[in-house]
């Protein structure tokens, strides 16, 4: 019922707009007629003037002529007083009647400024003649003396003058007035909070309050008015475009480019800088845009997008693109790489919408800094790129961890080439490089990124010799070619394992298998070789020293390979338990019979009991507590700086992505 209400109260509104319309047509047909007469007549009345005098007849046919235009003239005169009256009025009343009475002023005032002189002087030529005739009556010099009278008086002040000092410009003055007071009451900041749900231009601006500003805007500029109108329309949206973007919290555009040096996590702030971005041009920016050029759409294009352009500046449009450019000054990384092209992607979704906004000459800063910003993000991300396999290269010196685990630049480059080679970063990187490509004038290769990622992750794999022959312990090299070699099968099912192929893997998972089966013989077979004489002597007849011998040896050698191995570390989660469970299967059950067989003697004798160090529970949770992970400091490897959070999250990705694990017997 209410919407029903809305639109007959706007039907109604409608109907009376149209029948005012109407009205002011006519009058001004009425009047445009009446000023082609007077100019007739005040043309032949020219030509009569040119005529013989001796014409008599004519002449004063002529002579009436001239008092009837000057007649006109003193009635356009009165109608402009009635024009002053009715603009004193307010102008909210009745906007378009006021908009009207003001055209049909500066007409009046035109015509009489054109015409005024030019009647004069035909009066004052009929004047001096009548004088000088005996035909002329004292009436006929009555008239022509009181309208030269008048006519001269005009002249005086000048009329044409006001046009700019008189009633016009208190009628402009009070339509500046107006157009303040509309923008004034209908500009309200609003929140910028989704992308998908956008205001739009009539919420922010309804159609009657834009077709009055037009209106304003169009007479004021008809009159040479339109600079003020313009400067306030920019003061009052733009206000406007400030105080909505206090709804956002920008305080990250301005942290200066030293402080982002110490900042490793920059990714967060160019999440909110993408979104913000984007709000910012897809609903604040094109509703200007839009209301600017309806409200200035008669005057041109100049006028409405050089009011955009100052409402763009005033809503931080060039602080978006400054932050974007001190991303692009910090120090080069592989992360950093990745920002660029999270940046180029916000940047990339916004180009046709930019080239929409910015296109007019009025925008040339916005579009400079922002090619600017474009040009300093396809270059570093390319350079970035391009440099990973010599990255790589300048980690050979570098010394493997110290327990055994999987060596920072391994597990982040494999990790960091997926991430390249995912749908989120590879279309923006493959677009990236084959911009860099065009502006160098070379043939973009569609295969780049595969062929230089494939040549990254060869040149980390090949580092695995070099670094296991650093380990003084063979048993620890072992166990570090055993976790290397599992990290990379371990890409199978992953992007970058697809991409670098099956044999590749199987030579990994081969590999891993092989070094699997040295290090778990040669690791634990000391004490091996001690259970070995447990069993030797089981049959036959043991004394409580001999037991006691045996006993220690067996601790020794426990304790001498767990207090070694138990700071070392086995990355994968299965891998790490079928390692443990293989050594429990093989020590704990040959120290449970043992000590069966000889449970009798050890009670009954205390010596004995006493070197009794690990229970055969004891001992298979000892076993199952080795090769934990411990929380260890980050390295430093080059220019990759992983966080904790980091390697964290990379490991989950290898634990999901794993399809196979070697299964140790």
């Amino acid at each position: 019922m209410v919407d029903m209400e809305n639109v007959e109260a706007s039907r109604k509104w409608l109907k009376t707009s149209l029948e005012t319309s109407s009205a002011i047509a006519s009058a001004l047909d009425e009047s445009e007629s009446r000023l082609k007469l007077l100019n007739q007549r005040c043309q032949s009345l020219k030509v009569s003037l040119i005529t013989p005098i001796s014409m008599q007849k004519c002449l004063f046919l002529d002579i009436d002529s001239v008092l009837c235009s000057a007649s006109a003239i003193l009635k356009v005169i009165e109608s402009i007083h009635q024009l002053v009256n009715s603009l004193l009025t307010d102008t909210s009343s009745n906007l378009c009647t006021y908009v009207s009475d003001t055209k049909k002023l500066e007409e009046a005032l035109k015509f009489i400024a054109d015409n005024c002189r030019l009647a004069a002087g035909w009066l004052h030529v009929v004047f001096e003649f009548l004088q000088g005739t005996a035909i002329a009556s004292e009436l006929y010099l009555l008239n022509v003396s009181r309208y030269l009278r008048i006519l001269q008086e005009m002249q005086a002040l000048e009329v044409g003058a006001r046009l700019d000092g008189g009633f016009l410009s208190v009628a402009f003055d009070k339509l500046e007035i107006e157009f303040h007071r509309l923008l004034i009451a209908n500009s309200m900041p609003f929140r910028l909070v989704s992308i998908a749900s956008p205001p739009t231009a009539t919420q922010a601006f309804p159609d009657t309050v834009t077709g009055k500003l037009q209106t304003i805007a169009e007479r004021l500029n008809a009159n040479g008015r339109l600079n003020k109108c313009q400067s306030m329309y920019v003061e009052v949206r733009g206000m406007n475009a400030r105080r909505t973007m206090k709804t956002l919290d920008l305080s990250y555009l301005e942290i200066p480019t030293a402080e982002f040096e110490v900042i490793h996590d920059v990714a967060s702030y160019i999440d909110q800088w993408g979104s913000h971005l984007e709000l910012v041009v897809r609903h604040l920016l094109e509703i200007e845009f839009s209301l600017s050029s309806k409200v200035f759409e008669k005057i041109g294009p100049e006028a409405w997008m050089g009011c955009f352009a100052k409402i763009a500046i005033e809503s931080q449009i060039l602080s978006f693109i400054r932050f974007g450019s001190t991303i692009t000054k910090i120090k080069n990384d592989p992360f950093k790489l990745l920002k660029l092209l999270d940046i180029f992607r916000v940047l990339n979704g916004l180009r046709l919408k930019f080239n929409q906004l910015f296109n007019a000459k009025a925008c040339e800063e916005i579009r400079t800094v922002t090619k600017d910003l474009i040009k300093k993000v396809v270059d570093g991300a390319s350079r970035i790129f391009f440099q990973l396999p010599s990255q790589v290269k300048l980690q050979r010196p570098s010394s493997p961890p110290t327990d055994g685990s999987v060596p920072w630049p391994v597990s982040f480059i494999t990790d960091y080439c997926n991430r390249l080679l995912h749908g989120t970063y590879r279309p923006q990187l493959a677009q990236v490089l084959e911009i860099h490509g065009s502006w160098s004038k070379e043939e973009y290769e569609e295969d780049v990124i595969f062929s230089l990622i494939y040549k990254t992750t060869k040149e980390i794999s090949v580092k695995l010799d070099s670094w296991s022959k650093t380990y003084e312990d063979i048993n620890l090299s072992y166990l570090f070619m055993m976790n290397n070699h599992c990290h990379f099968y371990n890409l199978k099912g992953t992007m970058l394992g697809n991409m670098m192929g099956d044999s590749w893997l199987r030579e990994h998972e081969e590999y891993k298998d092989y070094h699997a089966s040295l290090y778990l013989r040669n690791s634990w077979g000391k004490l091996l070789l001690v259970q070995k004489h447990f069993l030797s002597y089981s049959n036959g007849i043991v004394t409580s020293q001999d037991l006691v011998k045996r006993l220690n040896a067996f601790n020794l050698a426990f304790d001498e390979s767990y207090k070694k191995q138990s700071s070392w570390f086995i990355c994968d989660e299965i891998l790490r338990e079928n390692v443990c469970k293989y050594l429990v299967e093989g020590i704990v059950p040959i120290y449970r019979a043992y000590m069966k067989s000889y449970n009798l003697s050890i009670e009954n004798d205390a010596k004995v009991a006493k070197h009794i160090k690990y229970t055969t529970q004891g001992l298979e949770n000892m076993i199952r507590s080795l090769f934990q992970p411990k929380l260890r400091k980050n390295p430093l490897f080059g220019l990759f700086l992983p966080s904790q959070a980091e390697y964290q999250k990379n490991r989950d990705i290898q634990k999901r992505t794993a399809k196979k694990i070697c299964t140790l017997s």
